[in-house]
C-alpha cells in the first residue's frame, strides 16, 4: 500500500506549490502533478489530480504529453487506476486521458463531445478545432446529479456549462471539496468565448456553485480556491461591471470587439488580447438575446454592435 495513506494529516498543506512532473499529498484524499505546459492562458499548467489511494481516480490527465503521464504513471507505481475523469475537452485538459486510458486500461468518465452553443462561421470552426479535442471519447458521459464512486471516495458530477458547453465539476463528498476545472480558478476569470462558450449559461452555472456548501474548490489552473463563495460573488459582480463598462463603450461610439478591448482593458498583454476580445463578444451576445444591442455585418468576433 501507498505510504501516502499514513500521513498525518496535520501537516498537509492544500497550499503548497511543486514542479511539473512532481505528485504531492495535498489532503488526505487528494494529490496533484502540474503538467510542463504553462502558457497565458494556462498559467502554470495544467492541474491533474489524484483521488483516493491504491485504486486511484485521476482528474483532467492535461495536454497530449507523454511525458506528462509517464510522470504521473511513475509516481503512481503500485497503485492502479480505477477511472479517469475529463471536466471538459480543451486541448489541455482531455487528451492526456488518451494516453493514460490506452496505458492503464483504465475508463474515461466525464463531459460529453463538444458541441457549439449556435452555428459557427468558418472562422468559428478553424478556431473550435484548435482548441477543442474532437479525437475526445469517453467510455461513459456523466449527467448532472450522477454520483460515481471510487474505492474510498465519492463524486457528485455538477453540469457547469458557459467556459464551454460541456464543462462538468467534481463534488468530492468526503472533504466537502470540489474540483473546478475552468469554471472557477483563483489566478484569473475564465475567458468564455462564444459559439462554444455562453455567457449566460455561465452566470447561471456560478449562481448553481453558489447554492451549494463545497468548502475548498481545486481548479485546473493554479492553487486551491479557500473561500470559494467569497470568489463566486466577487465573479458574478465583475460580469456586471464589464457589462456596464462595454454598455458605456457602446454609448460612446465603439462598434467593434476590437475597439471595446482597447478601451476597457487598457494595456492587455498581445496573448491575451483575443480572449479579452472573445469574453467581450460573450457579453454582447448575450445583450443582443435580451435585445439591449443589435448586431450587423457578419456577426461574431467580426461584427458591428450597437445600443438598441
Amino acid at each position: 500500500m501507498n505510504d501516502s495513506m499514513f500521513l498525518d494529516s496535520t501537516r498537509l498543506d492544500p497550499t503548497r506549490e511543486a514542479a511539473p512532473g512532481e505528485l504531492i499529498q495535498l489532503t488526505p484524499l487528494v494529490r496533484r502533478i502540474l503538467a510542463g505546459n504553462a502558457s497565458a492562458m494556462t498559467y502554470k499548467g495544467t492541474c491533474t489530480y489524484v483521488i483516493g489511494h491504491g485504486e486511484v481516480s485521476v482528474i483532467d490527465p492535461g495536454p497530449e504529453d507523454p511525458d506528462h503521464i509517464k510522470a504521473l504513471l511513475t509516481a503512481l507505481k503500485g497503485e492502479s487506476i480505477a477511472q479517469i475523469l475529463v471536466t471538459h475537452t480543451h486541448r489541455d485538459h482531455s487528451p492526456g486521458a488518451r494516453l493514460l486510458s490506452k496505458a492503464t486500461g483504465a475508463p474515461i468518465y466525464g463531459c460529453a463531445l463538444p458541441s457549439p452553443a449556435r452555428p459557427m462561421s468558418a472562422s468559428e470552426w478553424d478556431r473550435f478545432k484548435k482548441s477543442h479535442d474532437l479525437d475526445y471519447e469517453p467510455t461513459s458521459i456523466l449527467s448532472d446529479g450522477q454520483r460515481l464512486a471510487g474505492m474510498d471516495h465519492t463524486f457528485t458530477v455538477i453540469a457547469t456549462p458557459g467556459h464551454t458547453t460541456n464543462h462538468l465539476v467534481f463534488a468530492l463528498e468526503e472533504e466537502a471539496s470540489l474540483f473546478s476545472g475552468d469554471h472557477v480558478m483563483g489566478w484569473a476569470t475564465t475567458v468564455i468565448a462564444p459559439p462554444d462558450g455562453k455567457l449566460s449559461t455561465y452566470m447561471a452555472s456560478l449562481e448553481k456553485l453558489r447554492a451549494r456548501k463545497d468548502e475548498l474548490y481545486w481548479p485546473a489552473h493554479g492553487g486551491p480556491v479557500m473561500e470559494p463563495q467569497r470568489l463566486l460573488r466577487g465573479f458574478i459582480q465583475h460580469r456586471h461591471q464589464r457589462e456596464m463598462a462595454i454598455l458605456n463603450r457602446l454609448e460612446a461610439g465603439d462598434q467593434t470587439c476590437e475597439t471595446i478591448v482597447q478601451n476597457v482593458y487598457g494595456n492587455l498583454g498581445p496573448g491575451l488580447q483575443g480572449a479579452a476580445a472573445l469574453s467581450v463578444l460573450a457579453h454582447l451576445e448575450d445583450l443582443a438575446e435580451s435585445g439591449r444591442v443589435t448586431i450587423s455585418g457578419d456577426g461574431g468576433i467580426e461584427g458591428h454592435f450597437g445600443l438598441a
